[in-house]
């Protein structure tokens, strides 16, 4: 190399340090915030994936979701995949699993790979896929009739957690607008907050489920801070139903509620809508683009 095309240290410091900030910049949007990975919870596509579940992923993957979350576990296997063969079909299409749904199997004991049947393999299963979060998805009716319901599953979770801690996982529950009715004169969610231990049970918030229930999810991150390290982002239509709507054209004022991400814990965000009135992928293609208009 001729001494008129060597670069000193000095410049090529400079020059790295030019295109370290540029890559930096990049990741930010205009007001300074990072731009997290916008996840989809897969339930959404309960119908199209036994039909054809590569083509289906690879349909999520191309409307620009990074991560899904898993429903659906059962007896060691993902949708009919291995731990091992699930992970790689993932990977081909640059898509994670940071987290998964499971039952507590109360209702359905044969059930394998739930939190009272076969739980240590789930555990063992999910981070062998990557997972680091099991969420409990619900609680069948049968299952919350009494306040004790939920005291006794507060207890399941805790000891749940233990074993997802052994694998490295974080245990959280996945709320729906029912924990916010009182019952016996007392809120079943508050239960379960103050009876779980904070550091191995978290709570994935459902957005859409606690506006049903006539409560403001920035006013519970205020009084659990930390407490809520991922959500269901799903919109609410303007109507008397309130039925579920693509994120970005209901009611649910989202930038505000991003807007205390810091408060609430973020870590992952996932994108679901229980029913849709049109194809589901048409449906998680409006809630991608309007997430990405959010200040996130």
């Amino acid at each position: 190399m001729s001494s008129s095309k060597k670069v000193s240290r000095n410049q090529f410091l400079k020059i790295s340090a030019l295109a370290l900030s540029g890559s930096l910049l990049a990741s930010f949007d205009t007001f300074g915030k990072t731009q997290r990975n916008v996840g989809l919870q897969l339930y959404t596509l309960r119908n199209e994936l036994p039909k054809d579940l590569e083509g289906t992923l690879k349909k999520v993957a191309d409307i620009g979701y990074k991560e899904v979350e898993l429903f659906g576990y059962s007896d060691g296997k993902y949708f009919g995949k291995t731990p091992k063969e699930f992970k790689a079909i993932l990977k081909g299409l640059g898509l994670s699993a940071p987290s998964g749904h499971y039952t507590t199997g109360k209702t359905m004991p044969a059930a394998k790979g739930t939190l009272t049947n076969d739980w240590k393999r789930a555990v063992d299963d999910a981070a062998e896929l990557g997972q680091k979060y099991m969420i409990c998805a619900f609680l069948f009716p049968d299952e919350r009739k009494t306040l004790d319901d939920y005291k006794r599953h507060a207890e399941l979770f805790n000891k749940s957690a233990e074993i997802c801690k052994q694998g490295g996982i974080q245990f959280g529950y996945h709320n729906h607008d029912f924990e916010f009715v009182e019952l016996e004169g007392q809120v079943p969610f508050d239960i379960l907050l103050k009876q779980t231990d904070p550091k191995m049970v978290q709570m994935e918030l459902d957005l859409y489920w606690v506006a049903f229930a006539g409560k403001d999810p920035v006013q519970l991150f205020q009084q659990s801070p930390g407490r809520f390290p991922m959500w269901h982002v799903k919109d609410m239509e303007k109507s008397a139903e309130r039925t579920f709507a693509e994120v970005g054209t209901g009611s649910i004022d989202f930038q505000r509620i991003f807007d205390a991400a810091k408060t609430a814990g973020l870590k992952h965000f996932f994108v679901e809508q229980d029913q849709t009135k049109g194809p589901a992928i048409e449906a998680i293609t409006t809630s991608f683009n309007n997430v990405k208009k959010l200040k996130i």
